[in-house]
């Protein structure tokens, strides 16, 4: 069973890892597999309760006895070939496919690493059906978009083949199945393929790399040693594939890629009896010589492998990982099991909470957590991790050590136990109000995600029904049993990773972690109420005074007795879920372009500041077991609070909202977390081309325009509390107010929560434009790139080239034009840096087009790469951009650009997110109403004429600005 996210961070990292199902029931194990009874105690044979006797017990049901989800319908081809489909219409007329191979890098021996990853992308370079590329190309004229429709993933224990295929038709479908059956079952695999997509590999292994990844490969190496997970990356080893040969290749696919290895799971706006047939039509003939490979053992924690390790990157903050392992084993998939399952979350959520509190509150850690993870059918560990403040990494360990060890001697109170509880069982109760409109791609992934971990799935009323039913368990007992149980294992293990030397770091690191420790009851949270009650009155509601239809489905913009402006579109396009969003104020307008300012504090501390008498831990409170959330964002023309809720806590949702402006509260704690953790950040963005670029793009196409500068040590020195206050109090009290809500509410009522929330608020001041629309600019062109460096390996380096457009409301149809003529660059621009010259695994070509500043666009093409071919990179860009605005392009690759662009609009089109950011700000500009009119022919109707004159209008050698990031030693290019 699949759980919601929850609001609070902890909670989403528990129920993210979280299903009624991590147990293997008896599904088609690899021979020698370790696999559970399938019995109960009394010995006889689990089966779920909800079949009818007689009914034979689907395959991913067999030894357990958690309910069928008699949504999906199950089967096995004679072959051993297994599939679930069912019929799901979100969107419509989507068919979502994933076919799953039980083998994954962990399969593979030690000549073949990186094996199974480079033999998915083998599959994509011509199979039995179609020739080399050509796959791609049939779904883009089908809508489906590379890279996100249509894809594939290989982790340790699997390899999945994925297709999402937007407005489907028989035909389109036959000819899917029939390319995916043939990639499977069938790929070229020629020495010329392989030889082709090394280098795509390693190109990919190179970008990928740097000290994040040696992070990662350091602690998987010290958790599971001894185990084959430790040296089992999927990415592969250098030399295994240099030495790939085409033979070598096929001999894996011929010992993996079987039918009893193979899952197929389809959820689409199709009849499940098609897909079945589908399913016999193009597997059910498929056999393979010899016996199937037997499991290769995963091994178990060795006690006798070293404990502790320290690993120096510079550009990293102090980090500490650890790790309590224990054997994974294969256990019944029982109600019973699983409800043990739910009590071990809990316990994991009572301390992360109190963790969170102890940071908030200005503790020696800026952040710790705990989670237990089945990890690749290697370990049942239980996780922590703690990142310092400052160098004093001991202090931050022993104080979380602290926290652990109260929670290990002392029982939770009842009153933290009802907390977590109301917590869990609202996210469930959500997952079973929206249970109609879940993406079908996410249950397809579902079935695929319950396979690789050897699980059942189970329905969301399956999983509400459990929960509830099992409330006497939570025992202050039982929970400090499982607290205990999850911190005994037959080893523990922990990694420092800091920024510098560390003197005898494993010695310390070692006593660190045996060192007695004091219980610290400090951290728990003490009960204490907090209602709506508490927070700050509001005025007398206001009334509505004007309404507009805007002839637009049903939406409607309403004008209240103060000012303020609203939109509504009430529909069920996604049942029991309200978009709220809250714009206010000019956002980076609000800011100069000329100096520095706190525009960067206020997404870290704004929200955790607190509402009148009330801080974050009463926040917290306030809104415990209810749909009601609070984000907040800088967007160009307006500060944005949103949340998604339902309608039952719409009026509190709002109330939030419109006491945050009327009544902020200015803690300080909040503040100096903010300043730490972007002092701690800020070492981590030099520390490879891809960090530079997450913190240097942004500022450098926007002209060095501060505004978009990420903060490093001199401006978060410049943040306390004093002077966060100074700045953003004035902000929330001017400019003029948009609510914008999107879902499935009643209009009356929300109109009736609006005046009594937003038209309580006094009327607003004027807000003053800082720096206006016509701020922002695309850098002057430039003969020599600009030159930044990174800290990372001498073999990265990154490039980018852009070329100046516009911006604002009036050109935004020629923008959307922008899209189509990027999505031709960007296929050119992957056929021929990445498929034919393997120098670039990732470029892309993006348009931005700035709707509230009146220029500053661009089209900018981007791509990591190593430093001897930074000149290529200019040089495919440049020939592209020059070819494209000399002659039309043929007609079958506009449509490969247009249609999946007209299904992207049309899928996103029957959500609320899509017509919410479209209409945002309309109630300042009602352009944007009438832009919205026009989006489907301006993104899909065009001509290959018109796309020459644009790339003739734009795409000039002569307007263009580049910057490479390259590696400290490494040569400056001339030109570009």
């Amino acid at each position: 069973m699949t759980f919601p996210l929850m609001r609070c961070a902890p909670v989403a990292a528990a129920l993210a890892a979280l299903s009624l199902v991590i147990s293997p029931p008896l599904l088609a194990n690899l021979p020698g597999e370790p696999v559970a009874s399938g019995k109960d105690a009394n010995g006889k044979p689990l089966r779920p309760p909800n079949l009818e006797p007689g009914e034979k017990t689907p395959w991913l049901y067999k030894g357990s006895d958690v309910p069928v989800d008699k949504g999906w319908t199950f089967g096995e081809l004679s072959n051993g070939v297994r599939y679930a489909v069912r019929r799901n219409g979100v969107p419509p007329g989507q068919v979502a496919i994933r076919v799953r191979i039980d083998a994954g890098s962990m399969m593979e021996t030690d000549s073949e690493q990186g094996y199974a990853h480079l033999l998915e992308h083998l599959t994509f370079r011509g199979s039995k059906y179609v020739p080399d590329g050509e796959a791609i190309r049939i779904w883009q004229r089908q809508g489906a978009t590379f890279g996100s429709d249509s894809n594939a993933e290989t982790t340790p224990t699997h390899t999945v083949y994925k297709l999402d295929l937007p407005a489907v038709t028989p035909t389109a479908l036959d000819e899917s199945m029939k390319i995916l059956s043939g990639m499977i079952r069938e790929p070229g695999l020629t020495s010329e393929a392989v030889k082709a997509e090394v280098p795509v590999v390693m190109a990919e292994l190179r970008e990928r790399s740097g000290a994040q990844v040696r992070v990662g490969d350091a602690t998987r190496q010290l958790f599971f040693a001894g185990q084959k997970l430790a040296e089992r990356s999927p990415i592969g080893k250098i030399e295994t594939l240099n030495a790939a040969t085409s033979d070598a290749v096929r001999a894996f696919h011929q010992r993996w890629y079987r039918p009893e290895n193979t899952v197929i799971s389809i959820a689409g706006d199709v009849d499940p009896a098609t897909l079945e047939t589908l399913i016999q039509t193009y597997y059910g003939d498929w056999k393979v010589k010899g016996k199937q490979a037997p499991y290769p053992g995963f091994g178990d924690p060795d006690p006798k492998q070293p404990v502790a390790r320290t690993i120096t990157e510079p550009g990293f903050p102090y980090l500490i990982s650890m790790a309590i392992l224990r054997p994974w084993k294969p256990v019944n998939d029982t109600i019973e099991y699983n409800q043990q399952l739910l009590i071990d979350l809990v316990a994991t959520q009572l301390i992360n909470r109190r963790l969170e509190g102890r940071a908030r509150g200005g503790g020696s850690f800026l952040q710790a957590q705990v989670n237990q993870e089945d990890v690749s059918r290697s370990v049942d560990g239980t996780f922590i991790s703690v990142v310092p403040i400052g160098d004093d990494w001991q202090a931050a360990l022993a104080d979380v050590r602290g926290v652990l060890a109260d929670a290990l001697a002392t029982p939770p109170t009842p009153e933290e136990i009802a907390r977590e509880m109301a917590e869990f069982d609202a996210a469930l109760a959500v997952r079973v109000e929206s249970a109609a409109t879940e993406a079908g791609a996410k249950q397809a992934d579902d079935i695929v995600g319950a396979v690789d971990i050897r699980e059942t799935i189970a329905s969301p009323q399956t999983a509400l029904d459990v929960f509830r039913g099992m409330k006497e368990m939570y025992t202050p007992e039982r929970l400090l049993e499982s607290t205990r149980r999850q911190f005994t294992g037959v080893t523990t293990r922990a990694i420092l990773v800091s920024p510098k030397p560390v003197d005898n770091g494993e010695a310390l690191l070692t006593a660190a972690l045996t060192r007695d420790v004091s219980a610290d009851a400090s951290a728990r949270l003490a009960a204490a109420k907090v209602t709506f009650d508490d927070l700050p009155t509001l005025g007398a509601p206001g009334t509505v005074v004007s309404t507009t239809d805007l002839k637009l489905l049903d939406i409607q913009m309403i004008e209240l007795s103060n000012g303020v402006k609203a939109i509504l579109y009430p529909n069920d396009a996604e049942v029991s879920k309200i978009m709220v969003k809250v714009r206010f104020g000019n956002g980076y307008q609000a800011f100069p372009a000329d100096k520095p300012s706190l525009v960067w504090a206020g997404q870290s501390a704004l929200v955790a500041s607190g509402i009148g008498e009330i801080g974050q831990e009463g926040l917290d409170r306030l809104t415990n077991g209810r749909r009601i959330g609070f984000g907040f964002e800088v967007e160009n023309d307006a500060f944005a609070f949103s949340a998604d809720t339902r309608r039952a806590d719409l009026e509190d949702q709002l109330r939030l909202f419109a006491t945050k402006l009327a009544a902020p509260r200015w803690d300080a704690n909040p503040v100096r977390r903010a300043k730490a953790g972007t002092e701690l950040a800020y070492r981590s963005y030099g520390m490879s081309p891809q960090t530079v670029l997450e913190r240097d793009l942004s500022y450098l196409t926007r002209n060095r325009d501060p505004r978009w500068k990420v903060p490093g040590p001199e401006e978060a020195a410049q943040l306390t509390p004093e002077a966060f206050r100074a700045t953003w109090e004035p902000l929330l009290q001017q400019g003029p107010i948009e609510v914008l809500l999107f879902g499935d509410f009643d209009r009356a009522e929300a109109i009736a929560a609006l005046e009594k929330t937003f038209g309580a608020l006094p009327p607003r001041q004027p807000v003053p434009v800082i720096a206006g629309p016509a701020t922002v600019r695309f850098p002057a062109p430039n003969g020599d790139p600009v030159v930044v460096r990174h800290e990372g390996a001498p073999d990265q380096a990154a490039a980018f080239i852009g070329w100046p457009t516009g911006g604002g409301l009036e050109g935004v149809q020629e923008s959307r034009q922008l899209e189509i003529l990027t999505a031709i660059f960007n296929s050119r621009l992957f056929d021929q840096l990445r498929a034919q010259a393997g120098a670039s695994y990732a470029p892309q070509v993006v348009n931005n087009w700035p709707i509230a500043f009146d220029q500053g666009g661009y089209i900018g093409v981007i791509g990591q790469l190593a430093p001897e071919n930074v000149g290529k990179f200019f040089e495919i860009a440049n020939a592209i951009a020059a070819d494209l605005a000399a002659r039309p392009v043929e007609p079958d690759e506009l449509a490969r650009a247009t249609e999946p662009l007209r299904q992207l609009v049309s899928r996103a089109s029957t959500g609320n997110n899509f017509w919410l950011n479209q209409l945002q700000g309309a109630t300042r500009d009602p352009r944007r109403i009438a832009a919205l009119r026009t989006i489907l022919p301006d993104y899909t109707v065009t001509s290959p004429e018109k796309m020459q004159a644009l790339a003739a209008k734009y795409l000039v050698k002569d307007k263009a600005w580049s910057f490479v990031v390259l590696p400290e030693e490494a040569s400056a290019p001339s030109g570009r």
